[in-house]
């Protein structure tokens, strides 16, 4: 397997020809992928993709690679591999038309073999056009290009299939667990053979914990043979959200000794179901789900997203007591799930926003009928060896069930197809107002394993009720009070999918706002107050969060004073309002602990009680300048502290890095924090300073961002203003071992610098 991401050419736009070898690409844009064009903007209001996609542009964008492919290939199988191409792409090698997918969040693979030349004079031009102009496509911001890893795939005529090894483990308990192999090997050659398969298990530790062959099966050239082994594993290390062990299985196709191909697939041993009576179940435990909904993109990087960007958000969920991940509305690249499973965190593979019936004009209603089985199939091969996932859905509020029985002839197809490819999945459905469209009565809801519902827990609960053989879960809900005791008094109801865990570019109200704030985090990943009032109720730690609540009078964003910052409710970190004379304000306390205490400048403003029924604590406050306390206690002791302070006049930048080395790679890169402070180290909420950018030593700035869904401005250059006084730049090794300095300066502010290590790939 190699890597074909760097060196790709790119030209924005339409040109006739230019799949063809010998056209002329000179002045074409070099870059590697994965890429998204469209996250280059610019915002513009009159871009087609609207509000939806974040007022981004479309259009067409081509790619193309040279490629030299040795002579040692002679004879052998080539595959070219893309795990995502946003959207209807063609892919030609060397004039030659290999395939058209619509759908841009799918991965696929073409055979090269026959339409390469192979020797070191040798050229092969790989020539792929991604077309997203016809819009709006998407109710969220889709991104284009090739903005997924791209691969060479080189193999022996005989070879295992594509996906086609899935590890399961049928029995499992503490003491044993069963471990069965299987997969498929295909003779491309052009004569019989009888291969036989050998698994290796790898443990946690690296070490081998079992081995075993299966029988040999003779394959005529052309034809396909599936192979099985069963494997007892002795104290197995159980996959768990909180242990996340992962093993390997190691296939290698042998004839005559010779290894002909191989393949490790990682998996996990885990036992995980559902029950109508008491939710979810891992490893005979119950475990609540405590989950969010996520779309794809990544902020300043668009659709094109570095996993370190990913894994510090969920890093940064799992500390306000997340444990799942709903992938909305699609499937995701196939690196998520990696980091999902060795970080411990459930998922919901989702397929589909809509079926025949659409939601946009050009979105995927209109490839459904052709191609919803193909992706759909395709999806489940690639992602079932990942523990995290538990659960597929193949829809998000599909309309078509305004026609019953249309809807259930597709249901039906698409659950059966789920059982077929993975029998070890149950399937659900993310249900739209199912009381209306009767989905409880007429027999579609029942067709699902778990019954999914956005939003409407009473619903839920009494479809229950009326049947308690239902398996329920809540697949999209309010941020509210009212749908964690939803879930959280029934323990029938298996969990929730929070809308959202991550602030998301698109599905924008109007301009000039370009993105949904409603996240628990913004799209830099920083926290908002939403993040410890959720971890108030999931989080195992003492938590207690102080803010403030305004209510201003709502005006829309073209109306005379209108002001970004002012919202029918907002609730500020800070103890700076924009009065700093007297006057009342409210605080909100968002905690877990059995009491609370307010202070201000050292004065108790009372101890109040926490409801378990009721959220948040609030005081009416004469506000004056100091220091806001909130001290949490159980058993009458302080086991939790947050204040606010009242920020001065900005006089510094500050900046902190998340991490003291970053690798010169795609994945990986370090997010330096800037936050402006004033002479006491106070955070100034006001404050919108420009702040510029500079790098010396092996490292570029490769995005920057300021969380705010109002901001126009570019996100690939090395300047940001800072949003209530914070922004964020995002460095990225460029291939030599040193130090990297990043310097940020802001005019009348004291500059500030940070250093990291770039640390060679080994």
């Amino acid at each position: 397997m190699q890597s074909l991401d760097a060196d790709w050419l790119f030209y924005k736009g339409d040109v006739d020809g230019a799949q063809d070898p010998q056209f002329d690409d000179t002045r074409w844009r070099r870059l590697d992928v994965p890429h998204d064009w469209s996250i280059e903007g610019p915002f513009d209001p009159n871009n087609p993709t609207g509000g939806a996609g974040g007022f981004l542009p479309a259009g067409i964008g081509w790619y193309r690679k040279h490629l030299v492919l040795p002579e040692a290939y002679t004879g052998r199988r080539i595959f070219v591999e893309f795990d995502g191409v946003m959207a209807n792409s063609d892919v030609w090698i060397n004039g030659l038309h290999l395939g058209h997918r619509p759908y841009g969040y799918v991965s696929f693979r073409y055979e090269l073999t026959g339409k390469v030349r192979l020797g070191e004079n040798q050229l092969n031009v790989l020539a792929v056009k991604a077309d997203n102009a016809r819009q709006p496509a998407s109710r969220w911001y889709a991104g284009a290009g090739i903005y997924r890893h791209v691969r060479l795939i080189v193999t022996s005529p005989v070879h295992l299939d594509q996906w086609a090894t899935f590890v399961t483990t049928p029995r499992v308990d503490s003491g044993q667990a069963t471990v069965r192999v299987q997969t498929a090997v295909l003779n491309q050659a052009q004569e019989p053979h009888m291969p036989v398969v050998y698994i290796q298990i790898v443990g946690p530790d690296g070490l081998e914990v079992q081995s075993g062959r299966t029988g040999s099966i003779a394959i005529a050239p052309g034809e396909r043979a599936d192979f099985q082994l069963e494997l007892q594993i002795y104290n197995p290390l159980l996959w768990d959200i909180n242990s996340p062990r992962l093993y390997r299985a190691v296939a290698r196709v042998v004839e005559e000794g010779k290894v002909l191909d191989d393949e490790v697939v990682t998996f996990g041993i885990r036992k995980a179901e559902f029950r109508a009576d008491t939710g979810f179940w891992l490893n005979d435990r119950n475990v609540r789900i405590k989950g969010v909904c996520v779309h794809h993109d990544g902020g300043a990087f668009g659709a094109a997203v570095p996993l370190r960007v990913w894994e510090r958000r969920l890093e940064r969920l799992r500390q306000f007591g997340a444990n799942a991940i709903r992938t909305a509305h699609n499937p995701v690249a196939p690196e998520f799930l990696d980091l999902c499973d060795r970080m411990g965190f459930l998922v919901m593979d989702e397929f589909f926003d809509c079926w025949t019936v659409g939601k946009n004009p050009y979105d995927y209603h209109l490839f459904f009928d052709e191609w919803s089985k193909i992706d759909a199939r395709d999806t489940i091969l690639r992602d079932r060896n990942h523990p995290s996932i538990i659960l597929y859905s193949v829809g998000n509020e599909i309309r078509d069930t305004a026609r019953p029985e249309l809807a259930k002839t597709i249901l039906k197809g698409l659950v059966d197809l789920c059982h077929q490819y993975d029998p070890t999945r149950p399937v659900t459905q993310a249900l739209f107002r199912p009381n209306v469209s009767r989905d409880y009565d007429n027999g579609l809801a029942d067709m699902l394993d778990v019954i999914g519902t956005n939003y409407r827990d009473r619903e839920l609960l009494a479809a229950w009720q009326a049947r308690p053989t239902r398996k329920i879960i809540g697949t999209e809900q309010r941020h509210d009070l009212d749908t964690w005791l939803a879930m959280r008094d029934n323990p029938q109801h298996a969990g929730q999918f929070l809308w959202t865990g991550v602030d998301y570019l698109g599905e924008a109200f109007r301009w000039p706002i370009v993105a949904a704030a409603s996240g628990l985090i913004d799209r830099t990943g920083r926290p908002k107050p939403l993040a410890y009032q959720r971890a108030s109720w999931w989080a195992d730690r003492p938590v207690v969060y102080a803010v403030r609540r305004t209510a201003p009078q709502w005006r829309a964003p073209d109306d005379p004073g209108f002001e970004p910052l002012a919202r029918p409710q907002t609730q500020f970190a800070d103890w700076t309002p924009a009065d700093l004379g007297q006057h009342t304000e409210t605080i909100e306390v968002y905690t877990n602990c059995q009491q609370v205490e307010l202070q201000l400048n050292g004065r108790s403003l009372g101890i109040k009680d926490k409801d378990p029924n009721d959220a948040p604590l609030t005081w009416e406050v004469e506000f004056e300048p100091g220091v806001l306390k909130a001290v949490g206690m159980i058993d009458g002791r302080q086991v939790a502290l947050h204040q606010l302070r009242t920020a001065g006049r900005a006089s510094r930048i500050a900046l902190v890095a998340d991490r003291s080395k970053v690798a010169p790679r795609f994945d990986d890169l370090c997010h330096i924090e800037v936050t402006i402070l004033d002479a006491n180290g106070v955070q100034v909420p006001t404050a919108d300073h420009l702040v510029r950018f500079t790098v010396t030593g092996p490292g570029t700035i490769v995005a920057v961002d300021n969380g705010s869904i109002y901001s126009h401005e570019p996100f690939q250059t090395t300047q940001r203003k800072a949003y209530q006084g914070y922004c964020i730049a995002y460095l990225r090794a460029t291939g030599e071992s040193g130090m990297i300095t990043v310097t940020a300066v802001a005019d009348g502010l004291q500059e500030a610098s940070v250093s990291v290590e770039a640390a060679p790939v080994r």
